[in-house]
């Protein structure tokens, strides 16, 4: 699986999983999911980010779970 909205770079929040390049991280979408909010209000809440970005972030998630090896693109 190859992920391009999904960015890691340790000069941002520290190398973790950010959502492309933003400092966003996957952990803060799926916790904000995770927690009832629904697509909409997030897309609402930080216009900055995507519908995209939250169905790769699910998808990273998926691919974590099953303890798979994800290849990220630059």
């Amino acid at each position: 699986m190859t992920l391009t909205r999904i960015t890691i770079d340790p000069a941002v929040c520290t190398g973790k999983p950010c959502i492309r390049g933003l400092r966003f991280p996957v952990a803060r979408l799926l916790g904000l999911l995770a927690s009832g909010e629904s697509r909409e209000e997030i897309l609402a809440a930080y216009p900055y980010l995507e519908a995209e970005d939250i169905d790769e972030a699910l998808h990273y998630a998926a691919a974590l779970a099953e303890d798979e090896a994800v290849e990220l693109t630059r």
